[in-house]
């Protein structure tokens, strides 16, 4: 027989915390809501860094340049107002512009068709099974971390027309020395050096990092059906890396597009006697001696820079539909 030892009509409790009051409820709740914020923004507060200097560094000053760009701007005579587009109308009548645009275009096509194909061929030599291969990967990469002054001055000693290396190896070979300044070609192969030397390394190993994305049975299958080492790199290897190539060849345009330091080192390099400027003045090299080399033209000077601009987003858009249709193809 069991004894209630409860009262009769008194309340019976249940196991468990003790209510909270209030005050407390409203902490939690507060806490609550300052963790759900904290997973909202704290994303954006990490990459806020970025776009607080794209913003004091980059867009601020595009869109400071485009409004210079329709005023008659100069350093001696200041501001003289709002020209709207004939900044930019002469511009495009300017020989000097279209020259320089053609010099731009000239020095891209002969040192970046070679720069990626060199920088292909290594990557795959790279891909092989080698000794010392990572101190291989990292010695290619020396020339893109030295500095482009010193790089210029050492080509620019190595191309003089009268004391330079190059004269010397080919008179050495019986042959006439070259005007590398004089002439407009020369000059493009010259500066091109000095790119290729920068650069294939880079683009060797961003296309090596490509191949190695590659499943290695897929050699294996060629292998088994006959295929040589130089078929399966033409026919493997390369179509499934189009995408990356194609990346490097629009990176390597832009690029071209604002080239100036070599071509600057190269006019008034160790060995440089500011003479030929005409044969190798690139878009960049114009645009600084327009807007800072003695006109001060700071209205031109934009007008050529927002052109310039408008130019690149124009090969990223092509860039950008290109690797489009090329992953839509492999799929």
């Amino acid at each position: 027989m069991s004894i209630d030892t409860h009262a009769a009509g008194a309340p019976r409790h249940s196991a468990g915390p003790p209510p909270l009051d209030p005050g407390e409820r409203r902490k939690q709740a507060r806490q609550v809501r300052l963790g759900r914020l904290d997973l909202k923004a704290s994303p954006y507060l990490y990459v806020a860094p970025f776009f607080v200097l794209f913003a004091v560094f980059g867009f601020f000053p595009l869109l400071y340049t485009g409004w210079v760009s329709l005023r008659d701007w100069g350093l001696i005579k200041g501001d003289q107002g709002f020209v709207g587009l004939q900044n930019f109308q002469e511009v495009l009548t300017d020989d000097k512009f279209w020259n320089a645009m053609y010099n731009t275009a000239g020095i891209f096509v002969v040192s970046t068709v070679p720069q990626l194909l060199l920088a292909l061929m290594l990557a795959n030599w790279l891909n092989r099974k080698l000794r010392f291969r990572t101190a291989l990967r990292m010695g290619i990469l020396l020339p893109n971390i030295t500095s482009v002054a010193a790089v210029g001055i050492v080509f620019g000693f190595i191309f003089a027309d009268r004391y330079g290396l190059a004269n010397w190896i080919l008179q050495s070979l019986s042959l006439d020395p070259i005007s590398w300044r004089g002439s407009r070609f020369a000059s493009w192969t010259a500066i091109a050096f000095m790119v290729d030397w920068r650069w294939t390394g880079y683009n060797a190993l961003i296309y090596l990092a490509a191949m190695q994305a590659i499943p290695r049975d897929l050699y294996e299958s060629a292998s088994l059906d006959g295929a040589s080492p130089t078929r399966q790199f033409w026919q493997l290897t390369v179509p499934l890396i189009q995408p990356t190539i194609l990346f490097t060849v629009i990176i390597s345009t832009i690029g071209g597009m604002q080239l100036f330091t070599e071509p600057l080192m190269f006019n008034y390099g160790a060995a440089g006697s500011g003479s030929g400027l005409e044969n190798f003045q690139t878009i960049a090299m114009y645009i600084y001696y327009t807007t800072f080399e003695g006109n001060f033209k700071y209205g031109l000077g934009s007008a050529m820079s927002w052109l310039l601009f408008l130019l690149i987003i124009g090969f990223a858009l092509i860039n950008f539909l290109m690797v489009r249709r090329s992953l839509k193809g492999s799929k």
